[in-house]
């Protein structure tokens, strides 16, 4: 039998090109990539997923047993969630699901909801409020929207039994200067 999924932790992908170009591992420029510090970010969530000794900078946080990030189609080809936590599923020797591009945000939730134990999502800003509210089954106590300058918070889900309600709280991830140690505003 499963473990119920017990907590969902969302993060929006690591920085992208606002005027600096996004680039691929190897160097190759491409518009659909992190920049360097969206590399930098991505490597630094390992140390927050996946911290030594399993010390956690916070008691909201754990390791994921499941990771899921946007995958490509027709109407977006950016490689950015993927990217973002590539190097934590590598580390956690997990593989990372991309079976649910932007735009099928219900499908993924389902998922997510019922996969069983911790799960990390990354995705694309603009749709995170909604997968919020597939959550929850509502949008009460939830930022309706994800500011497209933030890049350092995790929101996270908890639900202790498979009966009970799931709960809602942000944490900063405080991984690269300028990160902000403030949630986004509910409303």
């Amino acid at each position: 039998m499963t473990m119920p999924t017990t907590k969902i932790m969302v993060i929006r992908h690591a920085e992208r090109p606002n005027g600096a170009q996004g680039v691929m591992p190897d160097g190759t420029p491409n518009p659909e990539a992190l920049t360097a510090i969206g590399w930098q970010r991505a490597d630094a969530l390992v140390g927050l997923f996946a911290p030594p000794g399993g010390h956690f900078t916070d008691p909201h946080l754990r390791t994921p047993q499941a990771i899921y990030a946007s995958g490509i189609a027709h109407h977006s080809d950016s490689l950015r969630p993927q990217q973002t936590v590539t190097p934590l599923a590598e580390k956690l020797g997990l593989r990372l699901n991309t079976d649910f591009p932007k735009g099928d945000e219900a499908a993924l939730v389902r998922a997510a909801t019922t996969i069983g134990g911790v799960v990390l999502i990354a995705w694309e800003h603009e749709a995170i409020p909604e997968i919020a509210q597939l959550i929850l089954g509502g949008n009460q106590g939830i930022p309706q929207h994800w500011p497209g300058n933030r890049f350092d918070l995790v929101w996270v889900f908890d639900r202790p039994d498979q009966s009970g309600m799931w709960s809602f709280a942000q944490v900063p991830q405080r991984l690269l200067p300028g990160d902000s140690a403030d949630p986004i505003p509910l409303g």
